[in-house]
């Protein structure tokens, strides 16, 4: 498929052009399943009521603590997990984020809904200057209002999924910072090329804007370098449109955490973690979206077990660093499983 490059824009986007948008609302390919009211309700009951044990942590998890000199001494190509799916990253010199969380809870409220397992490795103060925050959806695990606008005054670009940039702007962000990009659309930034690329996911911050704006994944190419930062997505063929097209991948970013048979759809199981890594062609996978908050019913540390026996069965290369712990994306060190300490 053939990229689109689309350049900032100062105005609230119109998404009647987008293949995407249909009837008011972003849809994905296939149409998601209804999981019924009686579902939903037996659903919300077992999250509200009580939990199986182990979804959180019963001992602080180890966190390797970044300063402003260590980063600014860091080789090029050097990434940093600082915590669910928001990773630091060092190419050419500048600093970029990925879906920046740093409040106490991914909820609309401070005062409930999933809390922090760790601290970030660094705080918002001590970050150097960001070239770029590269967004995937609104969710509140990855969008974090606090944290946008308290980047904003460091932060050359954001870089959003239509309608997401949109409500970037409405949160007072420079409308001249805010660029938005369909599917298969590209853009330029600081010699980096950033391209929007599938996901089978949903959208929604609230009661009334369900599916209003759109969710991404994200090829970031610097050079010869070619990374996938997968967002949140269910497994489907757009794993394997994105490899032939944008393929092979250096290192693979995918999603690993969160994930329950009754919503398959949207989040993938560890077994298609690793096929959509293999249908990207991709060499190493470094497994995110698990390790900070409680956001489903699985066992804590069981998205880091299971995808370490699957990758050791395929024998894909895998890199499991310690929040805050710095990765070569060239060549990243192997597993370290930091959370069985």
């Amino acid at each position: 498929m053939t990229a689109i490059t689309r350049h900032p824009s100062h105005a609230l986007s119109r998404y009647d052009q987008s293949p995407q948008f249909r009837q008011g609302r972003f849809t994905n390919p296939r149409p998601r399943p209804s999981m019924g009211l009686w579902e939903g309700l037996k659903l919300m009951s077992l999250f509200l009521r009580g939990k199986p044990a182990g979804t959180v942590p019963d001992r602080p998890i180890p966190v390797h603590a970044i300063d402003r000199a260590m980063l600014d001494a860091a080789p090029d190509r050097s990434l940093y997990r600082l915590g669910h799916s928001t990773m630091l990253m060092k190419l050419r010199g500048r600093f970029w984020l990925t879906d920046p969380v740093f409040s106490e809870r991914a909820s609309p409220v401070m005062w409930a809904g999933p809390a922090r397992f760790h601290a970030p490795p660094i705080g918002i103060d001590d970050l150097p200057p960001i070239a770029g925050v590269i967004l995937s959806h609104n969710h509140y695990d990855h969008l974090d209002r606090a944290a946008v606008l308290k980047l904003a005054g460091k932060t050359a670009r954001f870089i959003a999924p239509l309608g997401v940039g949109d409500q970037l702007v409405a949160w007072g962000i420079d409308a001249s910072k805010v660029e938005q990009l369909d599917w298969w659309q590209s853009t330029e930034v600081e010699g980096l090329r950033l391209t929007a690329t599938p996901a089978q996911h949903f959208s929604g911050r609230g009661l009334r804007d369900s599916d209003r704006s759109l969710w991404v994944s994200w090829v970031i190419q610097d050079d010869e370098l070619r990374v996938f930062f997968s967002g949140d997505s269910g497994y489907f063929n757009g794993f394997k449109a994105i490899g032939d097209t944008y393929g092979p991948f250096d290192l693979t970013l995918m999603e690993t955490g969160a994930y329950d048979k009754r919503w398959a759809f949207v989040h993938m199981q560890p077994e298609e973690t690793l096929q959509a890594h293999l249908d990207l062609r991709g060499r190493w996978l470094l497994p995110i979206h698990n390790g900070t908050f409680d956001l489903a019913l699985h066992p804590w540390e069981e998205p880091f077990e299971r995808i370490v026996a699957l990758a050791a069965a395929a024998q894909v290369p895998l890199t499991t660093p310690m929040m805050g712990e710095r990765v070569d994306m060239r060549s990243p060190n192997g597993m370290t499983p930091w959370w069985r300490a």
